[in-house]
């Protein structure tokens, strides 16, 4: 097998703090022939930035996937595990498969292929990078429509982080259906109401 037909994926996760929402990743091997300018840690760019990015990923890669896990799977087995398990389905939703995974961070999801865990690869490795924007872009564009559905929450702003304003909307408003009810926070709210 030739250097250039070993297909790596990157794969990264977004959504592992707020206190609502799923944790959506993606995994994406790109095109070493139609390579992207300015892939970077998502958080490191720009709303508009990382919108043209996430367009031109989308054409140019070979292949990208997302992944993802529910509230009730984050509140089952927990923040971590509920991430792996949507790493995981990221790379098995890829049309191609990869020989190798980069994976964000300390830990590696159980996967066909071999992989490795890159701490701060989302600032290290371009497809890590890429994997980043996507994920991050994808669970963006999902808080905006549960702004529009829990209106009040601020949702579109803070994409449920656990922000001064969440925190007083829980208190005034309660709880939704989309909030992580494992979470301390959630959990103290539902306690004292």
């Amino acid at each position: 097998m030739s250097e250039s037909s070993f297909l790596i994926a990157g794969v990264d996760e977004v959504g592992r703090g707020p206190l609502a929402g799923p944790v959506v990743a993606a995994a994406v091997i790109l095109d070493p022939k139609q390579p992207i300018e300015g892939l970077a840690d998502s958080k490191k760019l720009s709303e508009t930035k990382r919108n043209k990015l996430d367009i031109e990923i989308r054409e140019k890669a070979l292949c990208w996937a997302l992944g993802r896990a529910e509230i009730e799977e984050i509140d089952d087995i927990n923040i971590l595990h509920a991430s792996l398990l949507a790493m995981r389905r990221a790379v098995e939703a890829l049309s191609i498969q990869p020989q190798h995974a980069q994976i964000d961070g300390n830990r590696c999801p159980e996967l066909s292929c071999s992989s490795e865990a890159i701490i701060k690869g989302d600032q290290k490795i371009a497809c890590i990078s890429a994997a980043s924007i996507i994920a991050k872009v994808a669970r963006d564009s999902e808080m905006l429509e549960m702004d529009v559905q829990y209106p009040g929450y601020g949702f579109a702003k803070h994409k449920g982080y656990p922000t001064k304003v969440h925190m007083q909307a829980l208190l005034d408003l309660g709880i939704t259906p989309i909030h992580r009810l494992s979470f301390g926070p959630v959990a103290k709210i539902i306690n004292q109401r």
